[in-house]
């Protein structure tokens, strides 16, 4: 997987920004609202205007289009199509590049499997709940086996319980895939049980945190069996019980 750099980047946002991702770790970046977390995401999809030079190992993509420079991205409101039930949204991009059925549904059902909502594949998104449509977010998100994978702020809408289940899946998922993966948040839950990594971002400016600023939040290691009770989900925190 790509390492990514970001060199002089500036536009209505950021003035000569400078930023190193590196080769399959996940950066966490923690920012509050309006401090440009979102604009360094598309400015890494190719998504908004800038100037300098974006790269995945050293190779230039500022003119490679969105859907060439194989990234995966969760959005804040996530974007499922709610006319297609869950193997369809998941399978969406698969379909696009043309890929025959059969091995599209071997795909589909694998990360169905993967994410643990198999049971869910003819579901539609109404009918989800908020926990149930991040996986299935992210199992599209990787349907294309991306090399980068890009979450702005993804466990907003959810409650605690929840979301500390699904840091914890999505961070296994990208462990075992190696996936260099770049996720922006304003909560620091997020940056003690997630990061290898963790840079603040506010007025357009960066800066390495070290870890050591986040330890007495690193709590969920030694939660009890009854922190779970009330998630309705298949989820890791139970399994690891």
């Amino acid at each position: 997987m790509p390492t990514i750099e970001l060199r002089c980047i500036s536009n209505y946002v950021f003035s000569n920004l400078n930023l190193e991702v590196f080769d399959g770790e996940l950066l966490v970046v923690l920012g509050p609202n309006g401090a440009g977390k979102t604009t360094l995401l598309n400015i890494i999809a190719g998504l908004v205007k800038y100037k300098g030079a974006v790269l995945f190992d050293g190779v230039p993509v500022d003119k490679t289009p969105v859907n060439e420079r194989e990234i995966g991205y969760i959005f804040q409101n996530l974007a499922l199509f709610p006319h297609l039930d869950v193997a369809s949204n998941v399978g969406y991009s698969l379909m696009i590049k043309g890929k025959e059925e059969k091995e599209k549904m071997q795909k589909v059902d694998e990360l169905l499997q993967l994410t643990k909502i198999e049971h869910l594949k003819h579901r539609y998104p109404k009918n989800l709940s908020g926990g149930e449509k991040q996986r299935v977010a992210l199992a599209r998100a990787l349907a294309s086996s991306p090399k980068v994978l890009l979450l702005d702020e993804p466990f907003n809408s959810l409650d605690i319980g929840m979301c500390e289940c699904l840091r914890k899946e999505i961070r296994q998922v990208q462990r075992e895939m190696g996936i260099t993966t770049v996720f922006v948040t304003h909560n620091l839950a997020d940056v003690a049980e997630m990061g290898d990594r963790v840079v603040a971002l506010n007025n357009g400016k960066i800066w390495l945190m070290p870890p050591e600023m986040f330890e007495n939040e690193q709590d969920t290691e030694n939660r009890s069996p009854q922190d779970c009770l009330h998630c309705v989900m298949d989820c890791y925190c139970k399994h690891a019980q």
